[in-house]
């Protein structure tokens, strides 16, 4: 799990201290203040701001835990960094001043497994940059959130890295053939791998997990980037929180990644392609209700299952899919609205 350090800025109003000093004390590993961060289990960090051999040393014999806090402006003080993560450093803070990425890149590789690497950001959105640096991203950051509207951001960027989707067995009782219309492939900036791919279905309150073309055979390659995820009217989760039309979806947005046990990530879209196909209704039952979904009718595109993933083309009634449920309030723009009822079918 990634770490969150919190250390409010002298700046901010009496009111709004208040606020961040709840969050953090709830939701951050640590809280900085005063060259010691500590957390509500009592344990203290002590911070240097000085790269000492002989500080370090003496510190670590007496038992203290250190993070050394460091401006990073060119190579040396990349090597600085290195050197202390040598000494067996617990954390190095490090704010990277002119270049961002780079520098972490090589800080990631050089430190990884000796210190923990903590990033010093400005705003949730470098906080999503830092943490997925590299792939492997920071082992946490250290945020200055003005007001307790970012420090919220922020912990839901850190500390939600890996949500969780409930993704259940359903049988299916309708496969059936419908006229051709529109379908959307959305091609990702990611590889995925089998059992993963992407949630589409005809109502917002169920969906049906679309596995992404890892498959190869005879006459198409396998691009593990892409969803065939179907009808331009069907909707897909972009979030935990929010539904889109896929047609709606264009190069930039997010959409989740859903594997069979319910991992769930973001990935950004690459492009979007809709072409005229025969498309083809599937409906399932679970847990009392009946959901759907229409896809392209043709073999390429697979349903998940508990074990591997059947093509809609084999697919028939009786056999079993992966399906996600979800609130049957309904939507405004994609957002739950939970006093109004909306019935679909």
């Amino acid at each position: 799990m990634k770490e969150l350090w919190v250390e409010i800025p002298s700046s901010a109003s009496s009111s709004e201290k208040d606020k961040l000093q709840k969050l953090a004390a709830d939701k951050a590993d640590f809280l900085l203040k005063d060259n010691c961060a500590r957390n509500s289990s009592g344990s203290e960090v002590t911070v240097i701001s000085n790269f000492d051999e002989k500080t370090i040393r003496q510190l670590k014999r007496k038992g203290r835990k250190i993070a050394l806090k460091l401006r990073v402006k060119g190579k040396e003080d990349e090597n600085i960094a290195v050197k202390a993560a040598d000494l067996s450093t617990d954390y190095i803070i490090i704010d990277c001043l002119n270049w961002r990425v780079i520098p972490l890149e090589n800080l990631i590789a050089r430190t990884r497994n000796k210190s923990k690497l903590i990033a010093q950001v400005e705003n949730a959105e470098d906080a999503k940059l830092v943490l997925e640096t590299l792939e492997l991203g920071t082992d946490g950051v250290l945020i200055y959130p003005s007001n307790s509207r970012d420090l919220t951001k922020a912990i839901a960027i850190v500390k939600e890295q890996e949500p969780k989707v409930s993704v259940i067995p359903a049988k299916v009782n309708v496969v059936k053939p419908i006229s051709t219309g529109a379908r959307v492939c959305v091609d990702t900036c990611d590889l995925m791998a089998s059992g993963e791919g992407m949630l589409v279905g005809v109502q917002a309150a169920g969906f049906f997990l679309i596995e992404a073309e890892v498959h190869e055979n005879p006459y198409v390659q396998a691009r593990p980037f892409r969803v065939n995820a179907g009808s331009l009217s069907m909707y897909t989760l972009k979030s935990l929180q929010k539904t889109q039309y896929l047609s709606e979806l264009n190069a930039g947005d997010e959409v989740l990644i859903v594997n069979r046990e319910g991992e769930a990530r973001s990935a950004s879209v690459g492009r979007i392609k809709i072409e005229l196909r025969p498309l083809i209704l599937v409906e399932a039952e679970v847990e009392g209700k009946k959901i759907k979904t229409i896809l392209q009718n043709a073999e390429t595109i697979r349903l998940v299952n508990p074990k591997g993933s059947t093509p809609v083309t084999e697919l028939k009634a009786g056999d079993e899919v992966l399906v996600h449920l979800a609130s049957s309030a309904g939507r405004h723009f994609g957002v739950s609205v939970p006093d109004e009822t909306v019935i679909e079918r």
